[in-house]
């Protein structure tokens, strides 16, 4: 029996016992009201603790990508031009115009000589030392009737030449001789030049494209350097010879590509590069793809630049014209269709090691530092393998390589199940495994490579050079620029000099027939072609 049952059998007055019905009323609605509440706490405290555990995941997922951004340290600036940002577009155009012009004397089948346009050309200075090279006659005979030759004059040309640091002139003379029987003349044949009738010796237009190209010197800045030598190189000059220089340059980068496709492994690779688009006042993003040799070949190495406005897997395919190999990549999707048509892909370890390198450098996992130890013990048998034969590579590959591989393969599956999805761990492993099958191919053979750095390494003196050139001025341009790295990459790669391999070959190419064009290329032995 309650309380309010109690007052009830007594005398109690019926108002108080009201009263305190509705105050009892009033707690129980309280009780109820207070439980509900707690309830709500409860769910949302349980709301809480999901939310911060998502939160502490994401962290970790940002301080992943952190450390990774400022490993690389990349960034986008403005995009505003300054006054010598547009020079380049303008010396740009101009060596366009000239590679053009060539071009149409080429297709045209003549080499008419134009009129020689001498009154903007300053004297070459009489300062710099000359080295005088006389051209005679082969005989001293007339050629019509048999009488001596008699020396009435001389024709003198200047070609102007370099040295690194130290400008000189080439003094042509051509004696010309006349026949006083039969009234005829006789002079040696003018040099054949890149440049018909240019004053530009090959040595300058060497270290012209060699500064330009390999060295990444904005035209400007050549034009400061001739000038502190007193020697005045308009920048429209300098940008007519680039033009000329890359069109007669063009067919031994297009025999280089040929050559690198009768290879049988290659690696592959892409860098963005800036292009101006005049017409929006901006600029738009093109690619450089690289093609290299694989570096296990016995075969002189070669690496191939081909510029094209986009990223789109067309290009690899465009490129590769049907080849048949392997070829090593990054897991970029735009080679995927290759490996559809015949390609047989390599997955490059490097780039699997680089995510647990990361994710390691940014929080100190210890599960990173297994993976590390574990791909450094594949990287030592590829360095006690340097040298060997492709033979004996292969025969230490499948006793120390393909059982490491084997462990590695095992520790990824089992470490995967004790890692959360989506965590930095989980990616570095995912991608690992995602690419086995690609990145275990290496260890089947004794000539394929273990990675992508051969490619990379030869991409990265150009991503360095961008901070100079900033961008490209033209899709024209872009090709050019590609032509001539691709020769001047390939020199370096065999070791010799771009600057005197270059100066070499730009003399001797005018009077090279196509049949001989292998003896022009960068290569120390260029006749095993």
């Amino acid at each position: 029996m309650d309380l309010l049952e109690q007052l009830a059998r007594t005398n109690a007055d019926p108002a108080l016992i009201a009263q305190l019905q509705a105050m009892l009323a009033g707690k129980d609605e309280q009780i109820a009201e207070k439980d509900t509440r707690l309830q709500a706490l409860q769910v949302q405290n349980q709301e809480l603790a999901a939310d911060s555990e998502f939160k502490a995941f994401k962290i970790k997922a940002l301080t992943l990508e952190l450390a990774h951004h400022r490993r690389i340290r990349f960034g986008k600036a403005s995009e505003a031009y300054s006054g010598e940002q547009l020079d380049l577009f303008h010396e740009t155009g101009e060596a366009d115009l000239a590679a053009l012009e060539a071009e149409l004397e080429q297709l045209q089948g003549k080499r008419q000589a134009k009129p020689r346009n001498r009154a903007g050309r300053q004297a070459l200075p009489p300062e710099l030392p000359r080295i005088e090279h006389r051209h005679e006659p082969a005989s001293c005979q007339c050629e019509a009737c048999g009488r001596d030759l008699v020396k009435i004059g001389e024709d003198i040309s200047e070609q102007l030449d370099v040295e690194p640091a130290r400008f000189f002139v080439h003094r042509h003379i051509r004696p010309q001789y006349a026949c006083r029987g039969c009234e005829t003349m006789t002079a040696a044949p003018i040099p054949a030049a890149v440049i018909d009738g240019g004053m530009a010796a090959p040595g300058l237009l060497a270290w012209l494209a060699v500064s330009k190209f390999a060295d990444h010197l904005p035209l400007y800045r050549l034009e400061q350097i001739a000038a502190r030598q007193g020697v005045p190189l308009a920048r429209s000059t300098l940008a007519e010879w680039v033009g000329k220089i890359g069109v007669a340059l063009q067919p031994l980068s297009d025999r280089l590509a040929v050559l690198l496709r009768q290879r049988s492994c290659l690696h592959a690779d892409e860098t963005p590069v800036r292009q101006l688009d005049p017409g929006q006042g901006k600029t738009r993003h093109a690619y450089l793809w690289a093609y290299r040799s694989n570096a296990l070949d016995e075969g002189p190495p070669i690496i191939v630049f081909d510029y094209q406005t986009g990223r789109a897997g067309a290009h690899a395919r465009a490129f590769l014209q049907g080849w048949r190999g392997h070829l090593m990549v990054d897991d970029y999707v735009g080679y995927k269709a290759v490996f559809n048509e015949g390609v047989t892909e390599l997955a490059c370890l490097a780039h699997v090691r680089r995510k647990f390198f990361e994710l390691h450098a940014a929080n100190g996992s210890p599960l990173a530092a297994e993976a590390l130890r574990r791909i450094a013990a594949l990287y030592a048998v590829e360095q006690q393998a340097r040298g060997m034969t492709v033979e004996a590579r292969l025969q230490l590959r499948q006793e120390q390589a393909q059982p490491a591989l084997a462990e590695l393969n095992a520790w990824l599956l089992a470490t995967q199940q004790t890692v959360a999805i989506g965590s930095g761990t989980g990616k570095a492993i995912e991608h690992a495994l995602k690419r086995w099958p690609a990145l275990v191919r290496y260890a089947e053979s004794g000539a394929l490579p273990i990675d992508n750095n051969a490619v990379e390494n030869a991409i990265r003196p150009i991503a360095i050079g961008k901070k100079n050139w900033l961008f490209a001025g033209s899709e024209r341009a872009g090709r050019r620029a590609a032509a001539i790295q691709t020769l001047l990459g390939t020199a370096k790669l065999n070791g010799l000099d771009p600057l005197h391999w270059l100066a070499n070959v730009l003399e001797r190419l005018p009077t090279c027939p196509n049949s001989q064009i292998d003896s022009l290329l960068p290569f120390p032995n260029s006749t095993q072609f």
